[in-house]
């Protein structure tokens, strides 16, 4: 596609977003694949994507990528040497927001990135306000719950529900529901300890960032600041059986009204240990029993809302544990009609890569994405 097409399509939105008018479809046609660049970083943790504006973000650990959609490099941030995990493009606002931890600090936070003003190589995050950070307390207190009670967070039994912190993001609508806000999804992340079983559940926590902008601060490194909401929307449980680092990549896919869970393979033989998971965006949140997590009151074990998995895909004869076999933890994004980006990481240290495949779902439980045709693209 011709830069010129790029940039009209570029100037429209923002003309559109200024006048508070329906943004018109878009001029770039979505790429059929796309390689993200080769960098001196760790290796890519998530991707998000801009169908309206034309732009395809990649967070490679400790940098972050802007590519339109016929490949040309756009800009990067870097600068720090926390984890930016997942991420996801909020329509609402025009950022993308990304999971960023600090474990050495306990320090857990969503990154809110200005986007729009993205437009060179090498912008430092903590010399510009383009790098925004919001604090999550809920997540750094399940971190640093002291379950074994020794009056330090060390031991292998610590840590509630064996977070280890956040990493897959998404942005959808309330849980059990397919219109009305979207709100901000965090996955966390979970310790792929075989010898404990509380920590056999995705853990999912929902956020209202329309109000984040009092609490977003600059990064500090040197000072990591604890300024975030102390409340949240909801907190979610869905038994997939422990995986290793719990929700690597999330996403709400508005064409299936679906949310997926892309993680590395779980450990534990008692679970079928699938690559995706799926919870329907219908399915009501409801109370019950978290298997295999002790009440805090030692009443049994502790309840939580419960979200059932998709009845899709393999099912586990056993356990009843549905999803598929499929990669989707680092990089995993609906871009609409069922289409999806799929991204594969390669490359060793000082080398590292992404290379993504625009995916058509085709609801097969053996082989759920087959490659997009040309045809396909919007």
């Amino acid at each position: 596609m011709a830069r010129t097409f790029i940039a009209a399509a570029a100037l429209l939105i923002t003309t559109c977003v200024a006048t508070a008018q329906p943004v018109a479809a878009p001029t770039a046609r979505l790429p059929l694949t796309q390689n993200g660049g080769t960098w001196d970083s760790g290796h890519v943790q998530g991707i998000a994507v801009d169908v309206q504006g034309g732009y395809i973000y990649y967070s490679f650990t400790n940098l972050l990528a802007k590519y339109d959609f016929s490949g040309k490099l756009v800009g990067t941030v870097v600068g720090w040497t926390g984890h930016l995990g997942d991420l996801d493009f909020n329509p609402a606002d025009g950022k993308v927001y990304g999971s960023l931890e600090y474990r050495e600090h306990n320090a857990f936070y969503v990154a809110v990135i200005d986007v729009k003003r993205l437009d060179r190589v090498g912008i430092e995050a903590s010399k510009s306000d383009i790098f925004q950070t919001v604090y999550l307390p809920e997540v750094a207190k399940d971190f640093l719950a002291d379950l074994d009670g020794d009056g330090k967070t060390d031991g292998a039994r610590d840590h509630r529900y064996g977070s280890s912190g956040i990493d897959g993001v998404a942005i959808g609508p309330a849980f059990g529901r397919v219109d009305g806000p979207r709100y901000l999804t965090a996955g966390y992340g979970v310790f792929g300890d075989t010898a404990r079983d509380d920590n056999d559940h995705q853990v999912l926590i929902q956020y209202d960032v329309s109000d984040w902008a009092k609490y977003a601060r600059p990064l500090n490194e040197s000072d990591p600041h604890r300024s975030g909401p102390s409340a949240y929307r909801g907190k979610y449980f869905v038994r997939t059986g422990n995986t290793t680092w719990g929700v690597q990549n999330l996403s709400y896919d508005d064409s299936m009204q679906r949310w997926f869970m892309g993680v590395y393979q779980g450990k534990k033989n008692s679970f079928p240990n699938y690559l995706l998971f799926a919870v329907d965006a219908r399915t009501q949140p409801k109370l019950g029993v978290l298997v295999g997590v002790p009440d805090p009151e030692g009443k049994g074990w502790e309840q939580g809302q419960l979200l059932a998995l998709a009845d899709d895909g393999l099912k586990d004869a056993a356990t009843g544990v549905r999803g598929w076999h499929q990669k989707g933890n680092v990089g995993f994004q609906p871009v609409g009609n069922k289409l999806f980006y799929l991204s594969e990481s390669s490359g060793s240290k000082g080398a590292q890569t992404s290379d993504l495949t625009l995916m058509r779902w085709t609801g097969d439980a053996n082989k759920p994405f087959v490659a997009a045709t040309s045809e396909e693209i919007r």
